[in-house]
C-alpha cells in the first residue's frame, strides 16, 4: 500500500477527482465538488511535474481543497443580495391589517378564519363563529389577530 502512495501518477489523482464528482452529484451538498476539483487540478499539475514527491502533492491537494471552498463560499456570500420583494414567501404577512371573517370559533386562543378560498389557523382573543377580526401578526403559518 505504502509503495501505491509514494508512485502515485496523475491518472491516479484524476481517478480520485472523477470519483469525488461523482459522489457529490449524489448529493454531497457542494463539499466535495471542490475537493474532486483540486485532485483533478493536483493530477494537472502530477503531469506537468512528474517528479513531485507525495508529500507536495498531498499539500497541494489540502491547500488546494481549502482554497477553492473558501472562494466559493465568500463569492457565494458576496453574490446574495436583498430581494426587492422581501415577502415573497411569507403568505400571511400580506394578511396583516386586514379583516376577515371567523370560520371556526376561536377557543383556548385557537381557531380559523377564511380567506379567499382558503382557511388559515389563527391565535387570539376567543371568538364566535361569525366575528370580524383583524390579523395583527404572523408566526410561521399561524396568524395573530385580534377582534375588531
Amino acid at each position: 500500500m505504502w509503495d501505491f502512495l509514494l508512485n502515485l501518477s496523475f491518472w491516479d489523482w484524476l481517478a480520485l477527482g472523477t470519483v469525488l464528482l461523482i459522489l457529490e452529484v449524489f448529493g454531497a451538498g457542494g463539499y466535495l465538488l471542490w475537493m474532486g476539483i483540486a485532485a483533478a487540478a493536483v493530477g494537472v499539475i502530477k503531469f506537468l511535474v512528474p517528479p513531485l514527491v507525495l508529500e507536495w502533492q498531498l499539500l497541494l491537494f489540502a491547500m488546494l481543497s481549502i482554497l477553492t471552498a473558501v472562494y466559493w463560499w465568500k463569492r457565494q456570500r458576496s453574490s446574495a443580495k436583498a430581494s426587492d420583494q422581501p415577502g415573497l414567501n411569507e403568505r400571511g404577512s400580506e394578511l396583516i391589517g386586514r379583516t376577515f371573517m371567523v370560520h371556526q370559533a376561536i377557543v383556548d386562543g385557537r381557531g380559523k378564519i377564511k380567506v379567499g378560498d382558503g382557511v388559515w389557523m389563527v391565535t387570539g382573543a376567543d371568538a364566535p363563529a361569525g366575528a370580524q377580526v383583524r390579523v395583527v401578526g404572523q408566526d410561521g403559518v399561524i396568524l395573530k389577530i385580534e377582534t375588531v
